[in-house]
């Protein structure tokens, strides 16, 4: 430990003895006040590209300048993220197949989600052939190439989600999900592969979430990429592991046999014998959305940062349930949002003065694939080199009182310690979670700083209750993707503020120490 460190982890274990000992009735009427405007029908569910994302976005820049922060971009606080949103609708609603059993049609939202980010007006799909790839991965680090030896050019693959190991232990990195197990990769790797379009087999188990999910979470945005996204992929979705066994049948094949052969090694992707007929009718628009961006300048160590992020959007209007079509996501992540603006909060009234430079980043997209924080890292404020950590933030709120908080991989990097620290300081411990079958770590922006070398912060929420009778009203599985997705008056706030202040005090220590957070040998990450 260097001599500054130890000061530094000094406050911050003050600041969690004085959190639990007196009240945080003030701290939480904050979080309470912001997440029930960002949640609200008004913000229409805060879609990127929206009528309702200048309402959003402005929302929070008038906050920051509220509180003080310095705008990130001369007297902007808004960072533009070039990007083409899709409306995709698909004639007759169907998707028609051919096989040796006769013909088959693929209901959209019913047995299919599809969506396209070409920029067009039309994708003609006419008598493509059909191939099942399996689980669509092509990773010499692992020694799998289920395309080896086939073409699939202009061609329809079906992609099995997560990857080997999550059948058996023995292969990939068994129950850990590696990024070939995510949606993302099947479509990019099939993308690479020059295939026409790419359906996911969705799985409950292996997807960690249902079908009803695919449908509510349809992606219509995403980043621009070469081309103007001309040479994007037609037809990009999920199909119901059902409507699959339909199809293997209609081909004279069992589906569920194929689906056993691909988990292992050797296997290889083949065309079913089937055809596939469809028009999608497309409209798209190539435009921008924002992430927005405040700091606190820093003083000694003013040329490096800590970045605290959340990400500000969600679905906006969908599919009605229960009649109700707005998607508002108040825990996802309106709760997230509100309480990073907390932390500026705390820091600018306090008599606390960074070292470093804190960025406070409410970034955009990440419900499209975590284009935002995708977007910051290609455009970062600071060089990434600079860059000491990322602090983010996805669903503070509700949550009752619990004696754990739980930390999804640990082993990464000395960012450990720190947490360690700051939860016996709490009374608490560390509920680890290493094994990680749904692929979480993937799934948030703090991703795409560590694929780029920043050490990250991934912890929140907690099992072990202390009243299990108190806990929240929903859980977060129930509401995840759903207009139910409502803030309440009636939201426990006890349990947030402990980790609220659990993670101000990682930011402290991260902040305090003369060296930046250190990956630890075997983490598979490295600083640029």
């Amino acid at each position: 430990m260097n001599k500054a460190f130890p000061t530094l982890l000094l406050a911050a274990l003050c600041l969690q003895a004085n959190a639990q000992s007196r009240p945080a009735g003030d701290e939480i009427d904050y979080l309470r006040e912001h997440i029930k405007v960002m949640a609200s029908d008004e913000f229409g569910g805060r879609k990127p590209m929206s009528v309702h994302e200048r309402i959003s976005i402005n929302y929070i820049a008038s906050e920051f300048r509220r509180l003080g922060l310095v705008p990130a971009y001369g007297e902007s606080y808004f960072q533009e993220v070039r990007e083409i949103n899709t409306d995709t609708g698909v004639e007759k609603n169907r998707l028609q197949v051919r096989a040796a059993g006769g013909k088959l049609e693929l209901i959209v939202e019913e047995d299919v989600t599809v969506w396209s980010h070409r920029n067009t007006d039309k994708v003609s799909i006419k008598n493509a052939d059909i191939v099942f790839a399996g689980f669509g991965i092509d990773d010499p680090d692992y020694d799998w190439n289920d395309f080896e030896g086939i073409d699939v050019r202009g061609k329809i693959i079906l992609s099995m989600v997560n990857d080997p190991g999550f059948y058996n232990p023995e292969l990939f990195r068994g129950k850990n999900m590696t990024y070939n197990g995510r949606w993302c990769y099947k479509l990019e790797e099939a993308q690479r592969k020059g295939a026409l379009g790419c359906l996911i087999i969705h799985n409950t188990a292996a997807a960690s979430y249902g079908f009803d999910v695919c449908r509510n979470s349809k992606k219509s945005i995403s980043l621009v990429g070469e081309n103007e996204n001309r040479d994007a992929m037609g037809l990009c979705g999920w199909i119901a592991e059902d409507a699959v066994r339909k199809l293997f049948k209609a081909c004279g094949k069992d589906y569920d046999k194929a689906a056993c052969e691909a988990q292992k090694p050797g296997f290889r992707a083949y065309s079913i014998g089937a055809k596939m007929n469809a028009v999608l009718n497309i409209k798209a628009e190539i435009g921008s959305t924002c992430n927005v961006i405040g700091i606190i300048p820093g003083s000694d160590l003013k040329d490096e940062c800590v970045v605290v992020s959340a990400h500000w959007d969600h679905l906006g209007t969908g599919l009605p349930i229960a009649g109700d079509s707005i998607y508002n996501g108040a825990r996802d992540n309106a709760s997230g949002v509100a309480a990073m603006m907390l932390h500026a909060r705390q820091f600018l009234n306090s008599t606390y003065k960074p070292r470093r430079t804190l960025i406070f980043a409410a970034l955009t997209s990440e419900e499209g694939g975590l284009f935002g924080s995708q977007w910051y890292c290609e455009h970062p404020l600071f060089p990434l080199s600079k860059t000491a950590a990322v602090v983010n933030i996805d669903g503070a709120a509700p949550q009752a009182r619990t004696r754990d908080i739980v930390v999804r991989f640990t082993g990464l990097s000395d960012i450990d310690e720190m947490m360690e620290i700051a939860a016996a300081a709490q009374g608490r411990y560390l509920n680890i979670i290493n094994d990680d079958p749904g692929g979480y770590f993937y799934r948030a922006d703090h991703f795409n700083f560590c694929k780029r070398g920043v050490p990250a912060v991934l912890a929140g929420g907690g099992n072990d209750f202390t009243d299990p009778g108190g806990r929240e009203r929903t859980t977060w599985r129930e509401t995840y993707h759903q207009p139910s997705d409502e803030y309440s008056d009636d939201w426990d706030f006890e349990g947030a503020m402990m980790n609220h202040n659990f993670l101000h005090a990682i930011i402290m220590m991260i902040d305090g120490r003369d060296e930046m957070p250190k990956w630890k040998p075997g983490a598979g990450y490295r600083r640029p």
